[in-house]
């Protein structure tokens, strides 16, 4: 028999699987693969404890349980001042990945094109392509991982349906300005350019800054999906769910293609999340601090070490300069790290088209500080 060519030719192993693998296999401290070593609020898990035995227990309506899209348009209004309709706007996914794939499904056909920004997260050009799209992809600048504005203008084009943002940005850290929402509002004016914003670490920002969501620019808002991510918020990756906000003509194409990747997601999780987005909203308004505090200690930790830095502006990840250390490539320096450091890092190559003229590292600081201190020690030995 011959099996037919495979649709994503390009495609193996996620390099976070190939990490946490390796990792495992030579007992190494995992940073690499962006998951907490620590567990979820003991309040949300006691609410989802409930709703396991109150018979909570079978399909959510394919939309989202209505307590968490109401509650989802009580916290959107609150944070970014503008309310989306919980009925029309909202849809509760089996994590962002799914989220990303149900954007780009419902409006990317053949032959269009969709501009991301490299380093860019490993499941957006894979989505792309197989639903017949062409992924444009832009270098983010260096040092600071900036959008070249004038390089992204003339990169659209009449084939060009969607542009994708990462904000804030996995896996660089960095995240979007005043004058960065500007430029692209000026941008997509007056044009069918559509955005998809992943802001999975909207409530990881640090030094005091706001997160700047897409949804807060009247002018970006009518054309975006912003696709966030509880498993990020409540350190319960494992739980595997997103959400999706959209104006309602996007939100109803978004809903065809959900309903048939995965129609519903855990009702007692969706019930529990919901409680607890009403109850505790300290916790989401108080994890900038949080996640600072490990942003700090673990940079502090890394002082003496032969690694150079600029501590991350947003999300749970440090980039590091190794070019001190060695001339292997990312990749190479990254198994070498895990196999004879006992320290896992991921490569920032493996998100490029083109190489980067640095040599650069992903470290994970969603970690307890005897984690962090015993990866630092290793690491600092170098």
């Amino acid at each position: 028999m011959e099996y037919p060519s495979s649709r994503l030719p390009k495609v193996g192993t996620t390099i976070f699987s190939e990490m946490s693998a390796l990792a495992a296999q030579h007992q190494a401290i995992n940073l690499s693969q962006g998951f907490p070593d620590f567990d979820g609020p003991e309040a949300l898990r006691d609410r989802v404890t409930h709703y396991l035995n109150s018979g909570a227990n079978q399909y959510a309506p394919m939309a989202g349980m209505p307590q968490l899209r109401q509650a989802l348009a009580g916290k959107t209004a609150e944070l970014y001042q503008y309310a989306p309709c919980p009925e029309s706007e909202i849809t509760v996914t089996s994590g962002a990945t799914e989220a990303i794939f149900a954007a780009i499904a419902s409006v990317v056909g053949p032959g269009d094109e969709v501009i991301l920004f490299d380093p860019a997260y490993d499941s957006y050009e894979p989505a792309i392509e197989l639903n017949g799209g062409v992924a444009i992809r832009l270098p983010l600048t260096l040092p600071d991982f900036s959008v070249d504005w004038d390089q992204l203008e003339k990169t659209v084009t009449s084939r060009t349906r969607m542009i994708i943002l990462n904000n804030p940005h996995n896996p660089t850290g960095a995240t979007l300005s005043e004058q960065d929402l500007q430029q692209l509002s000026a941008l997509v004016k007056g044009t069918n350019l559509l955005l998809l914003s992943d802001e999975v670490y909207e409530h990881i920002v640090f030094d005091g800054k706001p997160h700047l969501s897409l949804i807060s620019v009247p002018e970006l808002r009518q054309r975006s999906f912003i696709v966030s991510s509880f498993g990020k918020t409540y350190h319960t990756t494992g739980w595997k769910i997103g959400y999706c906000i959209a104006p309602e003509p996007l939100m109803v194409e978004f809903r065809k293609v959900h309903q048939y990747l995965t129609f519903s997601t855990s009702t007692p999780m969706q019930l529990a999340l919901a409680d607890y987005i009403t109850a505790e909203p300290s916790h989401y308004q108080q994890l900038p601090v949080f996640y600072q505090h490990k942003r700090d200690r673990f940079n502090q930790l890394m002082e003496s070490s032969r690694f150079t830095f600029t501590p991350a502006r947003g999300t749970y990840f440090q980039l590091m300069d190794y070019s001190q250390i060695s001339d292997l490539d990312d990749l190479s320096f990254c198994r070498w790290l895990t196999e004879e450091v006992g320290v896992a890092a991921i490569p920032i190559s493996v998100f490029c088209q083109q190489p980067l003229n640095a040599k650069l590292v992903r470290f994970c600081f969603a970690k307890n500080e005897q984690t962090l201190a015993e990866a630092a020690q290793r690491l600092c030995r170098i």
